[in-house]
């Protein structure tokens, strides 16, 4: 699947002076902070990017959190290793862990590994568990259960979501289980950035004997029960290896409609929202209720198949990409809670390619460019849903009256739910995404199928700018990966599918009574860690 002001882009995953090794092995537990000062209060809070303590104090223990989630429908799942909706994230999030986290200021963690470590080449990395972590029905966890984990996201044959380019790396033949604590990966090349892969929420690690039907993971919560499209009820986890959770319930609530989810915020039916719309915050405030608002590198785009027509013409992409008015879609859609996209993603990557022109509206070169073509008077049709994100259908029909300034005529099909089994195949849709780094996001959003990509809604199949990720991801040496992802980058710049008119500042809501919220900048509400939550 989901910022800031451009500032951040300069902002590195790495400690400086420290290595990515020293980071994993030395940094302790790696259990975030409850969350502490600087957080907006109960009585509305404020603009500044703050989050919500609920006005400070001890937190309460005991009672029950109703989370309202943007989206879902009759196919959430409960699946760790395969979550597109905001209500599937929210819920794998707490069910589950994977072997490191991204901690708020998207830097990597310990989790289920107390340490990951590279050989000098980085063709082999050893992951040491940690010890005394049970599964919810108390088995320990091994490393054994790790592999099983990966070899399940992995399989070579179907990949699913964190899985793609694990699937083309790993030495399957080669890796081994040494003992209960100790998993060493073997590589087919020397891949850089690991350590990244495994800290993906899409990498939940399960028990050998893991049945979808009971899910088993290491969460703070452990799963109750699950009604599709509707609520999942999980109750707090006595034996949590970390800090147990101050409520005794968490309900996670789908709302397909913003104004039923925000009315329910309102009613004190539910205690927090993610994605709450952009033109609300003054009103959640005013009625008592607190914003939690992130900087984040979360995107809401445009996608265009590029094998199909009209879009399989280089030429029409880019003048779609000219027709939009960047600031205008930030300041309409997101109430100027955003900054400027170049259709580039990855903003906090150390090699994102901020020196490349800023492209702004210019009607005249697009309308040229479509004549060219040979599209004058496009057509097309543009599907968006209001499971996608809040953002996603004003911005579709803000796109409608800028495209008929260069004389395209854009019909708008809203679809719920969006991801249905038509997600992928819309010649012209949107979507959503949350925080990534250049690598990670490219293999899950540009490379097709058979390399890996599960989420490639563009079909985008660019053997130039794959074989300069994959180098770059074989790549040592920061500046020249960086170097290689900037060239990857300028050729997705002039040529790929995806219309990337801006980041988006994460707004979510929650009731007055709410404390231990804290920004993140990786996903909605903290990243989903309710365990911090009291009410």
């Amino acid at each position: 699947m989901q910022p800031r002001s451009h500032e951040v882009n300069q902002i590195r995953n790495n400690v400086p002076g420290i290595s990515r090794r020293q980071l994993l092995k030395y940094s302790g537990l790696g259990v975030a902070a409850v969350a502490g000062g600087g957080l907006l209060s109960a009585c509305g809070g404020g603009d500044d990017g703050g989050g919500g303590n609920g006005g400070g104090g001890p937190q309460n223990n005991g009672g029950i959190l109703i989370h309202g989630a943007t989206g879902g429908g009759s196919k959430d799942t409960l699946d760790p290793h395969q979550p597109v909706t905001n209500p599937d994230i929210a819920r794998v999030s707490n069910l589950f862990e994977p072997l490191l986290f991204w901690n708020s200021n998207y830097e990597l963690e310990p989790a289920l590994a107390e340490s990951v470590e590279s050989s000098s080449d980085g063709s082999k990395w050893t992951i040491k568990m940690r010890s005394g972590v049970t599964f919810h029905n108390g088995k320990p966890v091994t490393a054994e259960d790790a592999w099983f984990s990966i070899q399940r996201v992995a399989d070579p044959k179907k990949p699913l979501s964190a899985g793609g380019q694990l699937s083309q790396i790993i030495d399957f033949q080669s890796t081994k289980v040494v003992d209960d604590t100790t998993l060493e990966l073997a590589l087919k090349a020397p891949y850089a950035i690991l350590d990244s892969l495994l800290a993906e929420y899409t990498l939940g690690i399960i028990p050998t004997d893991f049945d979808l039907a009971n899910p088993v993971g290491t969460g703070a919560f452990q799963y109750k029960s699950f009604e599709p499209g509707k609520t999942s009820v999980f109750t707090k986890y006595a034996d949590y290896w970390g800090d147990a959770a101050f409520v005794d319930e968490l309900h996670i609530q789908d709302f397909t409609d913003d104004n039923a989810k925000v009315n329910a915020l309102q009613a004190g039916q539910i205690q927090t929202v993610d994605n709450l719309p952009y033109n609300l915050i003054e009103t959640i405030k005013g009625a008592g209720g607190g914003v939690l608002i992130s900087e984040t590198g979360a995107w809401v785009p445009f996608t265009m198949r590029v094998d199909v027509a009209p879009f399989s013409d280089v030429k029409v992409r880019q003048a779609m990409r000219l027709i939009v008015d960047r600031q205008a879609m930030i300041d309409q859609t997101l109430s100027g809670y955003g900054s400027l996209g170049n259709d580039l993603y990855a903003p906090f990557d150390a090699a994102y390619a901020n020196d490349l022109p800023q492209r702004e509206q210019d009607i005249d070169q697009a309308k040229s460019l479509l004549k060219e073509a040979g599209h004058e008077g496009l057509q097309v049709e543009l599907f968006t849903g209001d499971d996608i994100s809040s953002v996603a259908p004003a911005a579709a029909n803000l796109f409608v009256e800028q495209a008929k300034l260069a004389g395209v005529d854009v019909k708008v099909t809203k679809k719920t739910p969006f991801y249905d089994d038509d997600y992928l195949s819309y010649p012209f849709a949107q979507d959503f995404w949350n925080t990534r780094n250049y690598i990670p996001q490219a293999a899950v959003g540009t490379f097709p199928p058979a390399q890996g990509g599960t989420y490639n809604e563009t079909h985008w199949d660019n053997a130039e700018h794959r074989d300069l990720v994959n180098t770059a991801a074989q790549t040592l040496d920061e500046a020249k990966r960086n170097d290689l992802l900037h060239q990857a980058q300028e050729i997705e710049y002039n040529e790929g599918g995806l219309i990337i008119w801006g980041f988006r500042q994460q707004v979510d809501g929650y009731a007055a009574n709410v404390q231990g919220l804290e920004p993140s900048k990786y996903l909605p509400l903290g990243s989903y860690k309710f365990q911090k939550v009291s009410v």
